[in-house]
């Protein structure tokens, strides 16, 4: 039936040096394989991102796609088999320099399935999995490779904190989205990852070169780390602040104005369940250095506790927030005057006070215009940096620089005698105080020192 339906369209006929049958085989081939081809889902992209968690492979498809995986030995390679596919893309563009890549290859099977074929430098843990369509994305397979050194999250070190030692106050910054989340994005394709991780990265040199600071970066490149990943790495670091920088967006463009977000009542409650429901979690500690474990406590002790640890990061945060509002009320219009609470799940540690910042609506062209500005940027965060330093001088933790300062200590002197290889920049370290306060302090005009020379020294 269907061939004659395909030979009455077609307007063929049977010839004495041809077969009707033949004639019919090849033109019945060629409609099925048409009409394959027409259902093929297409890989219309290939992104590779490296990061400290993994390196990830995203394949960017036309229509949903069944796939297999599987890996190989002798040589390494990790084979991708994707069901009635076709590469619409290519691979020579892909940047896989620091991936455990060497090249990805690909081949059609059967006519209509694809392989792709990563040739391996070092063994690696694949996960794959699907994610549907989203803002600017269409549907994606992405495939995630874990060597066996690699580190799920990229954690500081924590302080050698010798006896003589004083503590410094860690600040935790964090860039909002990255690597496959650009988060909201301005005209001119400005991506709200980029905008928020210059803005970072100026909050680190601010603080780290305060003296009794010491900053933290939680993604330090163009990745994706999980939100509750980001409180965890802040956690282990024994951060004392946590600040998650963000841009806005909204439907129109007349929205404007920074915020500062500061945790709710509810999200405060729903985490202290979530903790004490969590056997993991009532065996780590709160309060920071020197805290208290939840593990060896009765119910109705761990929930009085963890409530008071919340309900004490709650109060900071907010006082915290208002500060930093006050600082960059100058340097842009506010949407809200006050610090407003929500339950977003970055602020949801229970003994680190923690802000989400939001430095203005990427989606109104002209605050945009101004994200976009390098000199913006440096003043944002010139005002967040000076808005959370008020706040530490003001409330500093205990056995820190900054509580010692404030007490008065940076007013008491000391002498120290210049031996053979110090220099002013060193000294100034070794003392936490500026080489500039050193000089006023000592009258010099000049870095130089000389062997010998008794410097004063501000100290406890």
């Amino acid at each position: 039936m269907i061939i004659r339906k395909i030979f009455k369209s077609s307007g063929w006929r049977a010839t004495r040096n041809g077969s009707l049958i033949r004639q019919a085989a090849i033109l019945l081939s060629l409609y099925i394989s048409s009409g394959c081809l027409a259902n093929l889902t297409s890989i219309d992209s290939v992104r590779v991102h490296q990061s400290p968690e993994r390196t990830r492979i995203v394949f960017d498809l036309s229509a949903p796609v069944e796939h297999k995986i599987f890996a190989l030995s002798n040589p390494r390679r990790l084979v991708i088999d994707l069901q009635a596919a076709e590469l619409k893309t290519g691979f020579s563009h892909i940047d896989l320099t620091s991936t455990p890549i060497k090249a990805i290859r690909s081949a059609t099977r059967g006519g209509s399935d694809l392989r792709i074929v990563l040739d391996l430098k070092d063994q690696v843990k694949p996960r794959s999995f699907p994610l549907k369509p989203i803002l600017q994305y269409g549907d994606r397979l992405v495939v995630d490779l874990y060597t066996a050194d690699q580190q799920i999250a990229p954690v500081e070190p924590k302080s050698d904190r010798i006896s003589r030692q004083m503590k410094d106050v860690i600040i935790a910054i964090d860039a909002g989205h990255g690597g496959d989340d650009p988060g909201a994005i301005g005209d001119g394709k400005l991506y709200e990852k980029d905008v928020v991780m210059a803005i970072a990265s100026r909050l680190k040199e601010y603080f780290s070169n305060e003296p009794g600071y010491k900053a933290l970066m939680i993604r330090k490149g163009d990745y994706y780390v999980g939100l509750r990943k980001r409180t965890e790495i802040a956690r282990k670091s024994q951060a004392d602040v946590l600040l998650s920088i963000h841009a806005d967006a909204f439907k129109t463009a007349e929205a404007k104005g920074a915020s500062v977000y500061a945790i709710s009542q509810q999200g405060a409650t729903s985490e202290a369940a979530k903790w004490l429901a969590e056997k993991e979690n009532r065996a780590d500690l709160i309060g920071g250095v020197g805290g208290l474990s939840l593990n060896d406590k009765d119910d109705q002790l761990a929930e009085l506790l963890l409530d008071l640890s919340m309900t004490a990061r709650m109060a900071e945060g907010l006082e915290m927030g208002q500060s930093v509002l006050k600082s960059i009320k100058p340097v842009t219009r506010l949407h809200k005057k006050q610090v407003e609470q929500a339950a977003f799940a970055v602020l949801k540690s229970p003994d680190i006070p923690s802000l989400l910042i939001e430095i203005g609506y990427i989606s109104n062209p002209a605050e945009a215009e101004l994200l976009r500005s390098a000199r913006y940027q440096k003043k944002m965060a010139k005002a967040i940096f000076e808005g959370v330093v008020r706040y530490v001088d003001e409330h500093p933790p205990p056995g820190s620089f900054i509580a010692w300062k404030s007490r008065g200590g940076a007013d008491r002197l000391a002498t120290y005698e210049i031996e053979s290889g110090d220099t002013l920049s060193s000294i100034a370290v070794r003392y936490r105080v500026t080489a500039k306060s050193l000089m006023k302090i000592n009258g010099l005009s000049s870095e130089a020192i000389r062997i010998g020379q008794i410097l004063k020294i501000p100290t406890t």
